[in-house]
């Protein structure tokens, strides 16, 4: 049986080596000071849509690393409203969306204040206001009492289950997290984008909830990078180069979670993803521009609420095939006012229709 890091003597007295990780740092700190100035260069309204745009992947891309799909528009609307962003039609979003959408806001908009107990049980019951995962019944708003056993991380059909990771028992829960609600409100000596990596790996492998522990943990890594840039506004998306490398994000978590104390791998991994979490700052930076270029261009042009919804939705990255059903169906209209809207904006050259394929027309945005 493997002896986990929690399990060792020295725990949680973490180390590392400061030199391996020197170059890549400092590297890492001039990318993030660097698209911080290049956004507060910007307009107001680009930095809100920037901003907009990446939390909405952070809270998508968070919960889909743990397999759980959320409506897009949903969670969009709920952060624009949140935010006092107008970005037109608003999506009604379920009390699940709003519970995640309020978490992570909690921690990047209030990220100078303290992380306490109460805060934290604060967001596990915001992500969970049935008291369920899926079909279970969970402990919402407290740590865990494996009253159901050890809380385990299991893969593997039944009978042939392989155990990734145990964590610690529960009586042992009040004064692990309070060590560490110590450690991350106190004033260690540590870089802070360091200290985000530190937070995420040690909430993780202390595993105090029943569910949500992952999502809990990187929205405090994102609170902590918050703090290291000096800015509630977000401009890239962690969870969203986590969800594209998940993978490796877990093998390194169970590689570390098995070894001593010496974290040096792991905070290699996390700088790394995160200098790559800058690039897709990039696309969504661009994306956005693409769409201020837009409005601007068709800035006299006058659209129906239907297609200006619609035109902002294509904008944002529609995903799959734009046809007259989706967009009836979206829009809440008859299938022929649906072509009406299309046939329009694409006598005006705004959508063409794509190559002849299956048996529905499709239409796309012609690029600025």
């Amino acid at each position: 049986m493997p002896i986990y890091i929690h399990e060792l003597s020295d725990w949680p007295e973490f180390r590392w080596d400061q030199n391996r990780l020197a170059e890549r740092l400092a590297a890492v700190r001039h990318r993030q000071g660097r698209l911080i100035g290049r956004m507060e260069a910007l307009g107001f309204a680009l930095r809100s849509e920037a901003t907009l745009e990446n939390l909405t992947q952070e809270v998508l891309k968070s919960s889909e690393i743990e397999g759980e799909i959320l409506d897009r528009e949903q969670v969009r609307s709920s952060i624009a409203r949140r935010l006092g962003i107008d970005i037109g039609g608003l999506t009604a979003a379920d009390r699940h969306v709003e519970g995640v959408v309020e978490m992570m806001l909690d921690a990047t908009e209030k990220n100078s204040e303290p992380l306490t107990e109460e805060r934290l049980f604060g967001w596990h019951a915001a992500m969970f206001p049935t008291g369920r995962s899926g079909m279970k019944r969970i402990k919402v708003g407290g740590w865990r009492d494996d009253a159901s056993g050890p809380m385990q991380l299991v893969s593997g059909p039944i009978g042939r289950e392989r155990v990734h990771y145990e964590a610690p028992p529960a009586p042992r829960l009040a004064a692990e997290m309070k060590a560490f609600l110590d450690w991350f409100n106190g004033e260690a000596a540590i870089d802070p984008v360091l200290k985000a990596a530190v937070a995420h790996l040690w909430l993780v492998t202390v595993h105090p909830f029943d569910d949500g522990n992952g999502r809990i943990a990187r929205a405090i890594a994102d609170m902590a990078l918050a703090r290291s840039e000096g800015t509630a506004q977000r401009f890239y998306s962690m969870s969203a180069q986590i969800r594209q490398e998940r993978n490796a994000y877990y093998d390194i978590l169970e590689h570390t979670q098995k070894g001593d104390l010496d974290i040096t791998p792991w905070l290699e991994w996390f700088l790394g993803c995160l200098d790559r979490a800058f690039d897709g700052a990039e696309h969504t930076l661009a994306n956005v521009f693409n769409k201020a270029r837009f409005w601007e261009k068709h800035a006299g042009a006058a659209f129906n609420d239907r297609q200006r919804d619609m035109l902002n939705r294509l904008l944002n990255g529609f995903e799959g095939k734009l046809t007259t059903s989706k967009w009836a169906l979206i829009e809440k209209c008859s299938q022929d006012t649906a072509l009406r809207d299309i046939d329009d904006l694409v006598a005006r050259g705004i959508l063409r229709k794509d190559p002849a394929g299956g048996r529905s027309t499709s239409y796309s945005l012609v690029e600025p």
